[in-house]
């Protein structure tokens, strides 16, 4: 599959990868949306947490309403609900009292299912995620939550045990192991198909360390030096110029 713009730089021609983690979140998040239960996804920065969930959610049958919210700053409660009532394009103002608000949210997910992708839940503290709780345990709401974030996320879920056994799947994002490397990068971007394994190793040795956002990174880097040299290919010598750029 090719992505039509790169998650992390603008990066033509490169391709979303089945890896293993992928195959699994494709799964996992399947059975979660069926069950209208809550996941969570979580690891460190660049695994390619948020690529795989956008990719599988995709994938999800036609018609299934999937709204994504992302959070860039420690919300309150209050901003929660601003942020559902958008994320739902609701009509009108939202209400000004919690109750009133709470109201008119439940109602809106009663009306049918929905799945919501909350990325970046690293910033979400126990208050936010009892929210989610909250609306999901409302009878009437069939909702499904895919929590996708960085460990903080694993952290504050596992400290809560009223939501950590609501959770009906954990998912743990890792980096690629040295054999996924060797494996996914050939398929990854064109540059990298005839790239022997040594230099494709010395690359993930030196600069990307099995993170797929340093992999990209190095990428577009090692596609403008391979365009400025007229080189057929990459090699450690142009390896080590684009390493220079990622210092």
């Amino acid at each position: 599959m090719t992505a039509a713009t790169y998650q992390y730089v603008e990066l033509p021609d490169a391709s979303v990868v089945t890896t293993r983690a992928l195959l699994t979140a494709r799964e996992n998040i399947t059975d979660t949306v069926a069950a209208r239960a809550m996941m969570c996804i979580h690891g460190g920065a660049g695994f390619g947490k948020t690529l795989a969930v956008n990719t599988c959610l995709r994938a999800l049958e036609p018609g299934e309403d999937v709204r994504k919210i992302t959070f860039r700053a420690r919300p309150t409660a209050r901003a929660v609900r601003y942020e559902l009532f958008t994320a739902l394009d609701l009509p009108g103002e939202p209400p000004r009292h919690p109750s009133e608000f709470d109201r008119l949210l439940k109602t809106a997910l009663a009306e049918r299912p929905r799945t919501f992708l909350v990325d970046e839940a690293q910033w979400l503290d126990g208050e936010a995620f009892e929210y989610f709780r909250y609306l999901w345990d409302e009878p009437s709401t069939r909702l499904a939550v895919i929590f996708v974030g960085g460990e903080g996320c694993h952290t504050v879920l596992r400290r809560e045990p009223m939501l950590s056994s609501r959770i009906f799947i954990w998912q743990h994002f890792t980096r690629l192991t040295p054999s996924e490397v060797l494996e996914a990068i050939p398929l990854f971007h064109p540059i990298w198909a005839d790239a022997t394994p040594d230099d494709i190793t010395f690359a993930d040795q030196h600069a990307a360390h099995g993170n797929f956002r340093a992999w990209a990174q190095l990428t577009a880097h090692t596609r403008t030096a391979l365009a400025r040299t007229g080189r057929p290919r990459a090699d450690q010598e142009l390896l080590r110029w684009a390493f220079s750029r990622l210092a």
